[in-house]
């Protein structure tokens, strides 16, 4: 039972802390993080997209590879899909499909220009970055798709229940594709050892390659959800545009890699997600700038990190402090037998 509770509460006490500081917060300005009918599903169309993005960058960051180009997979991805259900028809199933499926495919690509090239996979990925943002400018002929006259095609963005759908298959999905599959198996023996382990008969490069589809597949649901809300495309901005996105998921991946210490990092990717949405949240209850919001997430971040580098330190002065100049608990130790006057030989 004590091991069960502290899971429990490793698990749950940064998003259960993050919601009770910023309702605190909010309540003191006179403020509230569900005012208006839109709070829960602007939460859960933040949540699944931080998360998405989190795992897209986790598993391809977890084996050494720093992917710039998920911003741009998202973006290209999407722009097919659209471009595709507008002319030629199939309405959203055929949109989602597709970007689904481009998705895949661009990161396969990406992987496979990884593997290929043999060059560092952030020089490569800056590349792959510059050539899908091209690729949506030329769709498009540098403008963007609007399709807000489309209801069908708008209508999943903005269903609650659609969202938690998305939430709960990715979950269970990446857990199973990497925690629970043959594949996730070579993929952890690739990080633990790779030499060991491509000795023992993994094929790293098809590894790389499939990882690289499963981060493509996943920004490709990142894509057709933010198009899915906004009923708009915005392809016509170039030269790195899209690479901010990927800094939304920093926080999220090491907060779940924390979490995950207790149960699964899996998990802890949605935990994290879900609570830098509370922050947003609670960021639009107190009026903040844009300007106001990233200095607060980036002091955030540092923060974290500072705190992941010196845990050990904070956890001796956490025991100092409960102790306080108590002696330490326990027996006491037998006394030391000394020699003196008529001791016997």
């Amino acid at each position: 039972m004590g091991s069960f509770m502290r899971r429990a509460t490793g698990t749950l006490i940064i998003p259960v802390g993050v919601f009770a500081v910023v309702w605190a917060l909010a309540a003191i300005d006179g403020a509230s993080l569900f005012s208006s009918s839109d709070s829960l599903m602007i939460l859960a169309r933040t949540t699944a997209v931080t998360m998405l993005t989190t795992m897209a960058l986790a598993i391809n960051l977890n084996s050494g590879r720093f992917d710039f180009s998920l911003g741009a997979m998202a973006l290209a991805s999407s722009t097919i899909g659209a471009t595709i259900a507008i002319n030629v028809g199939g309405g959203f199933p055929a949109m989602a499909a597709v970007t689904l499926a481009a998705g895949a495919l661009l990161g396969a690509f990406s992987g496979l220009l990884y593997v290929t090239l043999r060059i560092s996979p952030l020089v490569s990925s800056l590349g792959v970055t510059l050539l899908f943002e091209g690729l949506a400018f030329t769709i498009t002929g540098g403008g963007n798709i609007s399709f807000t006259q489309y209801p069908e095609l708008v209508a999943f963005g903005k269903n609650l229940t659609a969202l938690v759908i998305v939430i709960v298959l990715a979950l269970v999905g990446v857990y199973t594709v990497f925690d629970r599959s043959r594949f996730g198996s070579d993929y952890r023996a690739l990080i633990t050892g790779q030499h060991a382990a491509v000795s023992a008969g993994v094929k790293e490069k098809g590894n790389a390659i499939a990882t690289y589809a499963v981060s493509g597949g996943l920004m490709g649901v990142v894509g057709l959800i933010q198009a899915s809300g906004k009923g708009l495309i915005e392809a016509g901005s170039i030269n790195f545009s899209t690479i901010g996105i990927m800094f939304t998921a920093f926080l999220p991946m090491f907060v779940g890699g924390y979490i995950g210490r207790y149960s699964n990092d899996k998990l802890g990717y949605l935990l994290g997600a879900l609570s830098m949405s509370v922050i947003g949240l609670g960021y639009s209850a107190l009026r903040l700038t844009s300007a106001q919001q990233s200095l607060i997430t980036a002091f955030l971040l540092v923060a974290f990190l500072i705190f992941l580098s010196n845990e050990e330190r904070a956890k001796h002065w956490w025991r100092r402090a409960r102790l306080g100049n108590r002696p330490p608990s326990g027996p006491a130790a037998p006394p030391r037998e000394t020699a003196g006057v008529g001791a016997s030989a």
